[in-house]
């Protein structure tokens, strides 16, 4: 009998679990909270585009169609291509809509038992006839009770923008309590249609909190608005590179940063004493490359006449997977007026707007959209019924989430998270992810034991706070993805080695058709 797998969440690593979990001919159930597939793309803002070049977004074995010429494709283009794959590989039919997993539940040994496996499960192996995972969903759209669905594997998939906003904490009595215009998070103004946010945010003065890509568009659509006349305010506490464009100085970022003799610049997690000698060797260049991307933004959005150089490198940026894409005309309508920038440690309510920590001037507020981000640690903790499986999950606050090749706890049986760990080009990481834990259920290969795969995981950890630094909780692989990937065709069985000839593997950028063949 076919083992049944269950798939919490329809974006982008559900839909590619749910292809190749049936490529092994396995049952999978993808559980979906709303009413359509797609994920974050589902509810974004009207003006949003795709963060990545086209070619370095989409699937191994499905191209963009020739009608979407664009490089960066609007959201609704990005939906319909996501939608088309469904479609393409009869996805939907095992998709159950409006479906949001409340929990999910072990049945199997007990914690004591568990804790001295050597092996991840136990034995080593994904399935056990001891252990079932126990899956509470709720239909969103009825108030039927609850079902429980017995299963022998979990893939979760919910991603890490959506669903859990981070809300920043404020002393008593100076929060949003005291305000009397509206507070809300940018998940809420996305979740809304565009007449309402038209009308929302019409002839009013909004302060938009963040800097990064939400941050940006929502102030775009209320410059548009509103104009000079009631400016739209944007407070952050860090300041950002992000780009005008990826092709700086001519040149295309692919050819910077996302092939390998970039990353020979940069020391990886188990590179072996010869790489590491040639990474500190190449550390000029490692430094040359970042101050060139630099130099670019710095000069095609002018960002010293506005106060906006960052004080981090370009290489730290990209290494923490927060580049993202300024919005064209921003940095004009800075200079007209129209959009105003304040940068802030700390921002407290008053009645009539905010106050700027450090300063006793009142930003007169209408409207408060905190742009801040997600709780992505604290959603997957959530999920679990198990303390235990909690705090696994939730791991230590000085360390990243404790997942092996970013995708398995090792003390978590019969489970995997696709989506989490971040890269610059997250569809095609949760692909690749997605092929190697189908070769792992079908036993292509098998994990190391516990303690193995716990120090490899330290290994990435202090890659992460080396050059991520503040910010390694994000997980961020891009600067080293192709590294990444080789772990991963490795343990399939795969050539680690894509190209043809040795002077494309080591300048050609690297993308999702590199890997549609084993």
């Amino acid at each position: 009998m076919a083992r049944k797998v269950a798939i919490i969440g329809a974006g982008i690593s559900g839909l590619l679990a749910c292809k190749y979990t049936l490529s092994k001919g396995y049952h999978p159930v993808v559980f979906e909270a709303q009413s359509s597939i797609g994920g974050v793309w589902t509810e974004t803002f009207e003006t949003t585009k795709l963060q990545t070049p086209k070619p370095f977004y989409q699937f191994s074995d499905f191209p963009w169609p020739a009608s979407v010429p664009e490089v960066f494709p609007d959201h609704h283009q990005v939906l319909e291509y996501v939608g088309s794959y469904a479609r393409y590989f009869n996805l939907l039919q095992h998709i159950r809509f409006n479906s949001k997993v409340v929990s999910i539940c072990y049945e199997g040994p007990s914690d004591e038992e568990m804790q001295v496996w050597a092996l991840w499960g136990g034995t080593g192996e994904p399935f056990s006839s001891k252990g079932k995972w126990n899956v509470t969903v709720q239909d969103t759209i009825s108030t039927v009770s609850n079902e429980v669905y017995q299963v022998d594997f979990v893939i979760i998939c919910v991603g890490r923008f959506s669903g859990n906003p981070n809300i920043p904490e404020f002393p008593v009595g100076k929060g949003p309590e005291v305000f009397q215009g509206k507070v809300m998070h940018s998940m809420d103004y996305a979740s809304m249609d565009r007449a309402s946010t038209k009308d929302l945010i019409k002839g009013k003065y909004i302060t938009v909190v963040g800097l990064q890509k939400s941050a940006l568009d929502i102030a775009m659509e209320c410059s548009s608005a509103n104009g000079v006349d009631h400016p739209c305010t944007v407070v952050y506490r860090t300041k950002h590179w992000n780009v005008a464009n990826y092709q700086p100085w001519g040149v295309s970022i692919a050819f910077i940063y996302l092939n390998r003799f970039s990353e020979l610049s940069i020391h990886k997690p188990r590179e072996g004493f010869l790489l590491s000698l040639l990474a500190t060797l190449l550390s000029p260049v490692r430094w040359g490359l970042s101050k060139f991307v630099e130099s670019y933004i710095r000069w095609k959005l002018g960002l010293a006449k506005f106060g906006m150089v960052p004080d981090h490198s370009f290489l730290q940026e990209l290494s923490s997977c927060l580049v993202s894409t300024v919005p064209e005309d921003f940095y004009n309508r800075v200079e007209k007026g129209s959009i105003r920038l304040k940068k802030a440690a700390s921002f407290s309510f008053c009645k009539e707007g905010i106050l700027i920590g450090g300063e006793n001037e009142l930003l007169k507020t209408d409207i408060v959209i905190l742009a801040t981000g997600f709780g992505g640690v604290e959603k997957l903790k959530n999920i679990f019924v198990s303390p235990t499986f909690q705090d696994f999950i939730a791991g230590s606050t000085d360390r990243t989430v404790p997942l092996y090749r970013e995708c398995i706890h090792p003390r978590i049986p019969q489970l995997a998270i696709i989506g989490f760990s971040e890269t610059l080009t997250n569809l095609h990481t949760s692909e690749i992810r997605c092929r190697w834990l189908a070769e792992l259920l079908d036993g292509t290969f098998k994990l190391p034991n516990i303690k193995e795969m716990e120090e490899d995981v330290a290994e990435w950890d202090k890659y992460m706070k080396r050059y991520s630094d503040k910010y390694y909780r994000r997980s961020c692989i891009g600067a080293i993805h192709i590294w990444y990937n080789d772990q991963l065709c490795k343990d399939m069985g795969w050539s680690p080695r894509r190209k043809k000839g040795f002077i494309a593997e080591l300048f050609e950028p690297y993308g999702p058709t590199d890997y549609a063949h084993p």
